[in-house]
């Protein structure tokens, strides 16, 4: 009698039954898409995506004066600028584009710059972080008054 031969499609002693592989591809698959969503978080300070608006080139009138109050903001979505007036005749400008991921702010609130999409917040005086995600603090523009007019960049 001679020793059988192990057919050639049944499994081996050392490979990986379908039950297995099929479990391994679903915990690959699971940690991939968990990977890529924090990649997509730690995107800080990168590009901006192409639908968003791009910054500012070179002076640029956004709006009247009158339109920024003492101790608040005003985003101008059409330029991507936030302007806030933390004290009289004083104008502060920032990039409006959040430092997380480049959504744009959406309101200045009680000194605070704000950003809707992961909830970040923003120093209306220097733009500086005071609630994360955001590691980085809006990119302050140039800014001045002229006419009544508030010109940025």
């Amino acid at each position: 009698m001679t020793p059988q031969q192990p057919r050639s499609d049944a499994p081996s002693d050392t490979a990986p039954d379908r039950r297995t592989l099929l479990r391994g591809a679903a915990v690959v698959g699971a940690v991939g898409v968990a990977g890529v969503a924090l990649t997509a978080c730690a995107a800080e300070n990168e590009a901006a995506s192409p639908h968003q608006k791009q910054l500012l080139e070179g002076p640029v009138t956004v709006g009247a004066a009158d339109d920024v109050t003492v101790g608040k903001g005003k985003v101008y979505t059409d330029t991507s600028v936030v302007v806030t007036q933390p004290a009289k005749d004083d104008y502060k400008a920032f990039d409006a584009r959040c430092p997380h991921q480049g959504c744009l702010v959406t309101k200045v609130d009680q000194g605070v710059i704000q950003c809707a999409c992961h909830g970040s917040q923003f120093s209306m005086n220097d733009g500086s972080v005071i609630r994360r995600p955001a590691k980085h603090g809006l990119k302050a523009l140039p800014v001045k008054v002229e006419n009544g007019e508030i010109i940025v960049g």
